[in-house]
């Protein structure tokens, strides 16, 4: 009797289980993610404040790995090709913090061996968009860049495609920019230029955002605390059921006891 009453209760407990068990799953890997995440944070700070040397040397451009480069502070001198210049929309802080829309202005800078490097020189709003607005800002000559090291973009399923065409560009593809440009030998990586100062003020350098979202543990709490509700709601189910099975196991018992009439006794009696 025991075995029927728990029988009912063998298909829940099996779904439950891989409920708990998917539920745990991602709560630990959000914690690895939070491991891993203060780590990149620490070695972000480790890098971008460090004196600034030499970029990575052209013939170990094609095994380039960003996780031991990217944010390192470089510094590295050209000539910029202006007229090869690649405006990315993007958003930049105001002096009062509010968001202004404009673009990066993304540059090739031809270095000494001919190789390039695209540097993103920095933010302009949407009326400088024409570099013939901002002339003083088109620096001729060799050039020193001092920046910070970044790895080229993936597009996000809601970042519309770059359209070379029309010169249309969201996300920050090199391999698409190097053909749009017309470059050989262009570098895997791209250097965010420092605020250095440019003449007339345009770009604006220095917009890397060194400080990354870090939500894993809230993530990992609410997975948890998932698993822990989907625990609570079995084991009430499992409880009521149980004690309805109980209940109706006494009442058939009490239908049977001492005090039910047995025909046969009363045919004895007589």
């Amino acid at each position: 009797m025991q075995r029927g009453r728990w029988r009912g209760l063998v298909l829940p407990a099996a779904i439950t289980l891989v409920g708990l068990a998917i539920l745990i799953g991602l709560g630990s890997w959000q914690i690895e993610r939070k491991a891993w995440k203060e780590g990149l944070l620490g070695a972000i700070a480790d890098r971008a404040h460090e004196a600034p040397g030499a970029i990575v040397p052209q013939a170990m451009w094609p095994t380039w790995d960003a996780a031991s480069d990217e944010f390192r502070r470089v510094q590295l001198s050209g000539v910029f090709l202006h007229d090869r210049e690649i405006p990315v929309h993007g958003l930049a802080e105001d002096r009062r913090g509010d968001g202004l829309q404009g673009y990066y202005v993304f540059t090739p800078l031809r270095l000494a061996e001919g190789a390039t490097v695209m540097i993103n020189r920095g933010f302009v709003p949407t009326d400088l968009r024409d570099p013939r607005r901002r002339t003083d800002g088109q620096a001729e000559g060799r050039v020193e860049v001092t920046g910070l090291v970044r790895a080229p973009e993936r597009r996000g399923a809601f970042v519309p495609e770059n359209d070379p065409a029309k010169a249309e560009w969201f996300v920050r593809d090199l391999g698409q920019m190097a053909e749009a440009a017309r470059l050989e030998h262009a570098a895997p990586f791209y250097v965010d230029a420092d605020a250095a100062p440019n003449p007339g003020g345009w770009p604006r350098g220095g917009q890397t955002q060194l400080t990354l979202p870090n939500n894993h543990l809230g993530y990992a709490i609410t997975w948890f605390g998932l698993a822990a509700a989907l625990a609570g709601v079995f084991a009430v189910y499992a409880a009521k059921r149980l004690g309805s099975e109980e209940s109706t196991e006494a009442g058939r018992r009490d239908d049977h006891g001492p005090g039910t009439h047995d025909p046969g006794l009363s045919r004895r009696a007589g």
